[in-house]
């Protein structure tokens, strides 16, 4: 099925967006350009937005729900690399470069995403230039990221990645502005899944967090109760 679109944009999604720190720091004249241009897209849980190898078709915000972001390791498991929500912007890759998608979006649950066509960026980009470098620094700030995230693979032990993985979680991958979730819906086979570890291993260190106070372990997701403490277990 098809992604349901429609034009309006509500004034909640539209706050939702502007709230986002790489939105707010555009130029006026640019944020206004991509809300006008703008469109909403529907997708019901389990669908998918697109997939690896797909030919772009713009760039997405999610404004209600979770997308999933995965790609196929070599033993044809799913790699979760990340659980996004509002107001997390993606899909920028392909608009640089042109090129097929780079890996899969699946909606977690019933999700809406404000849409911007790929062909409408790209003539508004003709005109205006100077804010492909605006678009620049949503990848990069991404990539920043990545790359923080290969060194903690590489050199953490798994309690100090799994600490810090739930407070980039909880900042939305960088999106709020000096504030955090205090709510993780995410299952523990999913957090395994996104830090290569075992779902033993990650209940064990869990447990040992919300021992030291820093988390409260529920039913299919984690509650942050001393985000302080969180990072410090991080540190």
């Amino acid at each position: 099925m098809d992604p349901a679109t429609t034009s309006a944009l509500p004034l909640a999604h539209t706050a939702l967006v502007r709230s986002g720190l790489w939105f707010q720091a555009l130029p006026s004249a640019l944020q206004e350009q991509l809300l006008a241009m703008a469109t909403l897209r529907a997708l019901d849980g389990g669908q998918r937005l697109f997939g690896r190898g797909d030919a772009p078709d713009g760039l997405y915000c999610v404004v209600e729900g979770t997308l999933r972001i995965t790609g196929i390791a070599g033993n044809g498991k799913e790699a979760l690399l990340a659980m996004v929500e509002a107001p997390h912007w993606f899909g920028e890759i392909s608009l640089f470069d042109g090129l097929p998608r780079t890996h899969d979006a699946w909606a977690e649950g019933p999700a809406v995403l404000l849409h911007l066509r790929q062909d409408r960026l790209l003539a508004l980009l003709a005109g205006q230039p100077a804010w492909w470098r605006e678009l620049a620094l949503l990848m990069t700030q991404k990539l920043r990221l990545s790359f923080r995230m290969i060194e903690e693979t590489a050199s953490l032990p798994a309690a100090q990645r799994l600490a810090r993985r739930l407070v980039t979680i909880a900042e939305g991958y960088g999106d709020y502005q000096g504030a955090s979730r205090r709510e993780i819906r995410m299952p523990q086979e999913q957090l395994a899944l996104m830090l290569a570890l075992s779902r033993q291993t990650v209940n064990q260190i869990l447990r040992q967090f919300a021992a030291d106070g820093a988390i409260r372990l529920g039913r299919g997701g984690i509650e942050i109760l001393d985000i302080a403490r969180l990072r410090a277990l991080a540190a």
